[in-house]
């Protein structure tokens, strides 16, 4: 006799989008309401969450890779005994993209060129650089370090990965000699960096985890590329750094605050870039979501352990 097909809701939408129906579906499980349900997806807000599920829920996905909001709202640490994932891996590869947009473009000082209204050629010759031998650091290499990886070394870039447990990173498209570090010993990788990518969650241990001390230690040629979250570079120090010439530049897909007010020196830095938190933006989401949450799925009907865990004790 074959089993009960394992019922999964999806909010907070009614109907919910297609794309989240068919992972569902092709993940082996049915579509069901959400008190008949074992595992629910959701693709809303923390304000939109429920405050009760049902006793039969077993797992929640929820629809960010960064999830502080999600403890802050208090919708994880109000329902304990429910297995909450988050999406962290599911936009890697857009987000790497956008990284690597940014990097690429401040090496080859792109900003000045763009904002040129004459031919300056012998001007932009002496500040455009490359990334062949030089060494990039990733600060927080879960899913988009590993998306960004294979397309920094094919450039000709050294990376140095840091992660929590110095564990060395392995994948497709990542080479062997990609060095990896823990968290514990950050500071010795300052003075052989080049450049930064930071991309690790917002947790208390990573606020202003770039700070005046870092970004004095790094080389008058380095920029500073954030994707992760805004808390994690210290804003004013920055600021500063741009100013003064301490480093070449930034590239910034979040900030500190967000949105960046109108009138904010990033603005008008001319060795700023700020993007509007773009680096996923909505036609691309919806899709990833439904490939990570449907992989999900799976692996919840199989009983195999599942994608991005949450953790109440780290915060990610």
């Amino acid at each position: 006799m074959s089993r009960p097909a394992v019922a999964i809701a999806i909010g907070p939408a009614d109907p919910p989008p297609a794309l989240l129906v068919k992972a569902v579906e092709d993940g082996g499980a049915t579509v069901a309401d959400l008190a008949e349900a074992r595992g629910l997806i959701w693709a809303g807000t923390p304000g939109q969450f429920p405050d009760e599920l049902p006793d039969t829920i077993e797992w929640v996905q929820l629809p960010a890779a960064g999830v502080e909001d999600w403890f802050t709202a208090g919708v994880i640490a109000a329902h304990p005994k429910v297995q909450f994932t988050s999406a962290a891996g599911a936009f890697a590869a857009s987000v790497a993209e956008h990284a690597l947009m940014l990097l690429l473009a401040g090496v080859r000082y792109l900003p000045e060129q763009l904002r040129a209204g004459s031919w300056r050629q012998q001007d932009f010759f002496p500040h455009i650089g490359s990334l062949r031998g030089k060494t990039v650091t990733i600060v927080g290499a879960g899913g988009i370090g590993r998306a960004l990886i294979p397309m920094l070394t094919p450039l000709g870039a050294h990376v140095i990965a840091v992660n929590r447990s110095g564990r060395p990173i392995t994948g497709p498209g990542i080479p062997d000699t990609i060095e990896t570090i823990s968290t514990d010993h950050l500071s010795r990788v300052w003075p052989r960096t080049d450049h930064v990518v930071v991309a690790a969650p917002a947790t208390a241990a990573t606020h202003n985890l770039i700070d005046a001390d870092v970004l004095a230690r790094l080389k008058p040629s380095s920029w500073v590329i954030n994707v992760a979250r805004g808390s994690l570079i210290d804003t004013d120090a920055l600021v500063t750094a741009l100013a003064s010439g301490a480093i070449a530049g930034a590239g910034l897909d979040v900030t500190e605050p967000e949105p960046l007010p109108d009138g904010h020196p990033l603005w008008v830095l001319p060795n700023a870039i700020v993007t509007p938190h773009d680096s996923n933006p909505p036609q691309l989401r919806l899709a990833a979501f439904a490939d990570h949450a449907g992989a999900n799925v799976e692996r919840f009907v199989t009983g195999k352990d599942l994608l991005a865990p949450i953790d109440p004790d780290r915060g990610y």
